[in-house]
C-alpha cells in the first residue's frame, strides 16, 4: 500500500489555495493569512534578483497590492503559487523599468572622456567597455535592437515579440545566439589582454 506523503511546499499551496477561495468570499482573516504567509515567498524570490536590498520591500509592496486588486482573477481550481510567481515577475520589470528609466539624464557614450575619468577606475580594464560596445557593433540592427531590449531594457521576450513583430521563439533564439557570438568576442578580447 503506498501511502501520500504530502511536503511541506504543497501544504503551503494548499493553505494560499484554501485562504484565497475563502478571501474571495469574503473571509477577511483568510485574507489577512494569506496577504501574511506569501510575503516571505515573495522576498526569497525577488531578493536574489535586485541589486539594492532596499528595493525588496518597494517590490513586495506594489506584489501584494497587485494581490489585492486581482484576487478576484485568480481560479481556486488552479495551483497557487504560479498565479503569485507571475505578479511577482510582472511587478519586479515593473519596477525596474521604473527605476531605470527614470536614469535617462545618466547615459553616455563611450567616448565621453569625463565619464571614463569619473566611473572607469581601474585603467587596465576601461578598454573593456569598448570591447562590448565593437561587439555590441557585430550584430545586425534588429539582432542588436532584441538583445537590448532583452537583456538591457529587461522587457520580457513576449512584448519584445509583439513589438518587433517577431515569435516569442524567434526572439529566444535571437537573444541565445547574440549571447553566445558576444561571449565568444569578449572572450578573444580578453584573450588579447
Amino acid at each position: 500500500m503506498m501511502v501520500s506523503v504530502k511536503s511541506p511546499a504543497n501544504d503551503r499551496e494548499e493553505s494560499w489555495r484554501e485562504w484565497a477561495k475563502q478571501a474571495q468570499a469574503g473571509d477577511k482573516a483568510a485574507y489577512t493569512l494569506l496577504l501574511k504567509d506569501i510575503v516571505p515567498f515573495i522576498r526569497s524570490v525577488v531578493m536574489p534578483t535586485l541589486a539594492n536590498p532596499d528595493w525588496v520591500d518597494d517590490v513586495t509592496q506594489d506584489v501584494l497590492i497587485s494581490v489585492h486588486k486581482s484576487l478576484n482573477t485568480y481560479s481556486a481550481d488552479r495551483p497557487f503559487r504560479p498565479w503569485l510567481s507571475t505578479i511577482i515577475h510582472f511587478r519586479r520589470t515593473d519596477f525596474l523599468r521604473r527605476h531605470y528609466g527614470a536614469r535617462d539624464n545618466k547615459r553616455t557614450t563611450l567616448e565621453n572622456v569625463d565619464f571614463q575619468r569619473e566611473h572607469v577606475t581601474n585603467s587596465p580594464f576601461a578598454g573593456e567597455l569598448k570591447d562590448i560596445e565593437k561587439a555590441l557593433d557585430t550584430l545586425s540592427g534588429k539582432q542588436r535592437k532584441v538583445f537590448e531590449l532583452i537583456k538591457i531594457e529587461g522587457y520580457t521576450p513576449k512584448e519584445v515579440a509583439g513589438q518587433m513583430d517577431m515569435s516569442v521563439s524567434a526572439v529566444k533564439v535571437s537573444v541565445h545566439r547574440s549571447m553566445k557570438k558576444l561571449k565568444g568576442m569578449l572572450k578573444e578580447e580578453n584573450g588579447k589582454r
